[in-house]
Parts: C-alpha cells; sequence; structure tokens
C-alpha cells in the first residue's frame, strides 16, 4: 500500500514530461526546427552568392560596350572585322580556342 502513493507521483511525473519532450513545442521538434534553419540558412547563403553574381553580370551588361562585347567573344565566339581568330588544339581539350589580334 505504500508503494501506491509513489506509484501514481511516477506516472503523474511522466504524464507532465511527456509535452515537454514530444509535445508541439517539445525538445526533439525544437532539435528538427534547429537542424532545419541551420539547412535553409545554407541555402540562403549559397542563393545570396548566386544574386551576388548575377547582378554583378547585370551591372557589366548595363555598363558601356566592353562588357557586352567581352560578353559576345567569350559566350558567342564574336570576332571583329579585320580580326584573325585562330584555334589551337592543346593536349588535354582538344576544343580549346586561342583568339589573336592583327
Amino acid at each position: 500500500m505504500k508503494r501506491f502513493p509513489t506509484a501514481i507521483f511516477a506516472v503523474l511525473i511522466v504524464a507532465l514530461q511527456f509535452p515537454l519532450w514530444f509535445g508541439h513545442g517539445g525538445v526533439l521538434r525544437m532539435h528538427q526546427l534547429t537542424q532545419q534553419l541551420a539547412e535553409q540558412k545554407s541555402l540562403n547563403a549559397a542563393q545570396k552568392q548566386r544574386n551576388a553574381l548575377l547582378e554583378a553580370e547585370v551591372r557589366n551588361l548595363a555598363s558601356p560596350s566592353d562588357a557586352v562585347e567581352e560578353h559576345a567573344r567569350a559566350d558567342l565566339g564574336m570576332v571583329r572585322q579585320g580580326e584573325t581568330w585562330y584555334r589551337y588544339p592543346s593536349k588535354g581539350n582538344h576544343s580549346a580556342n586561342a583568339g589573336s589580334q592583327k
């Protein structure tokens, strides 16, 4: 009979601890949210870096024609009038290009 109150108190303590561990704002949920927050911060940092690169490219393209010319040469393979373009195969990559101006 003396153990009955002890058992009741043990059950009450467990019942009071349950929401702390498994409830809406419990320890396990907070741990999950902390992990999700860390992942999201990592993704945000990568997106910020990408956005900064895109913003710099937009600024370069909006600036004088030098940036547009550089883009046309690098990405589109364009050559100026009166300019000779040479293609030299390299050891590792047979499609490497090199340009020469006259």
